[in-house]
């Protein structure tokens, strides 16, 4: 990626090389624990511009610019990708491409579109941040200074999430006044977040031989009760701040069984819930499983008994845990950018349902939106895919906002 000059005689948006750049990150092979060449590839590529100040933690890059401006933002990335379903490396289908959605297409019809892991979560939006990084390049184009967050394992457990290595190794690296979270959006804002934990709800039996099977007792019939629980739960709509988050609780996972000829003794439910960010771990915690349990509890813990809630009665052995985000609209900074997106889509924010990394910035008092190219609905997919025009327009957007003084493209 070095040998993209994008700052050089650069007054405005130029689409070829946001492009070139986009399929360059796209190309780097960057699969949960395996982000290192991307990093690596941003270090440099990054460390080429004199006026960013750049750090590397692990497999996160940041980078930022230091102009003395009153105010300072965040443009947040993560560099790595679910795995591959046939769908690495990547193409760029020309217009007329069977391969290319309809609903891309219709919304589309003239633009080349970038096929492939990540197109949506989130290397559009990573190419995007990395261009503005070397294109706003001076104080007299900025409102404000920016800092540039590429980082490492988001798409699996908490405790691997690159963005929160960073937060307790060197939080000094992302302090700001707003962040935005480059998330696949569609060119609009989600405030906040739903919260997230998963955990396992176990029931127990004696094993026996399935020929004697009264001499046993079954822990995968058990799980029915588990089962019924979750199928009659209705899912709530909480308004917050004026968003509506829709919860969900939700069976992902059962294992159970030792053999084919012998009555189960142990059988776990992998549940995962979706709390509105109106609660806090511990109050989401307690609706399922009671208040002594939702303390005792913990990641790591091991099994403790639900003395309440939903789940009274069975043991819960939690598996992970992160609060959400209110939408944190308030700020003057925020709402600048909700009355640009406003004018350019005449859509209003909308509530994040799935947990960002919002929340950890929320938790720090910094208020944040996911805003990113991409429609979020076709990221994971094995026809993940965005149209380059929508991460130009995307581009646009961030490059308008960001100036000091607004530009046409």
């Amino acid at each position: 990626m070095t040998a993209l000059d994008i700052t050089e005689n650069v007054t405005q948006l130029d689409p070829t090389r946001l492009h070139a750049l986009f399929e360059r990150i796209m190309r780097i092979y960057s699969v949960s624990d395996e982000e290192s060449a991307l990093a690596d590839a941003l270090e440099e590529y990054l460390r080429g511009y004199v006026h960013l100040e750049v750090h590397r933690h692990e497999d996160t890059v940041v980078a930022s610019t230091h102009f003395g401006k009153a105010e300072r933002v965040l443009l947040v990335g993560h560099i790595d990708v679910v795995p591959v379903i046939d769908n690495f490396p990547p193409q760029i289908l020309q217009p007329g491409d069977a391969r290319i959605r309809e609903d891309v297409a219709r919304d589309y019809p003239q633009s080349p579109v970038m096929w492939g892991r990540g197109a949506t979560d989130m290397k559009a939006s990573d190419a995007v941040f990395a261009y503005l990084a070397g294109v706003l390049d001076s104080a007299d184009k900025l409102r404000c200074d920016v800092t540039y967050v590429f980082y490492d394992h988001e798409e699996v457990q908490a405790e691997k999430n690159g963005l929160g290595h960073v937060l307790a190794a060197h939080p000094e690296w992302v302090q700001g006044d707003f962040a935005i979270i480059g998330e696949p959006t569609s060119g609009l804002i989600e405030g906040g977040c739903n919260g997230t934990m998963r955990f396992d709800v176990l029931t127990h039996g004696v094993a026996a031989h399935s020929a004697r099977a009264w001499m046993g007792d079954n822990a995968i019939h058990h799980a029915a009760r588990v089962l019924t629980l979750l199928s009659e739960y209705e899912p709530a709509t909480i308004s917050v701040d004026g968003l509506d988050y829709r919860e969900g609780l939700n069976a992902t996972m059962i294992e159970g069984g030792e053999g084919t000829n012998i009555i189960p003794q142990h059988c776990r439910v992998h549940v995962n819930y979706r709390f509105a960010p109106d609660k806090t771990i511990q109050q989401a915690k307690a609706l399922l499983m009671g208040e002594g349990c939702a303390t005792a509890s913990g990641v790591g813990v091991g099994p403790v008994r639900a003395d309440g809630g939903l789940f009274e009665g069975f043991d819960i052995d939690m598996k992970d845990e992160s609060a959400g985000a209110r939408p944190g609209l308030q700020h003057p900074l925020v709402q600048s950018l909700v009355s640009l997106v406003r004018d350019a889509t005449g859509e209003q924010p909308r509530a994040k349902f799935g947990w960002t990394d919002v929340a950890r910035f929320s938790s720090l008092g910094i208020p944040a939106v996911n805003l990113g190219a991409g429609d979020a609905l076709l990221a994971h997919k094995s026809d993940e895919q965005v149209a380059l025009d929508a991460v130009t327009e995307y581009a646009q957007l961030l490059e308008t906002w960001l100036r000091a003084t607004p530009v046409v493209n």
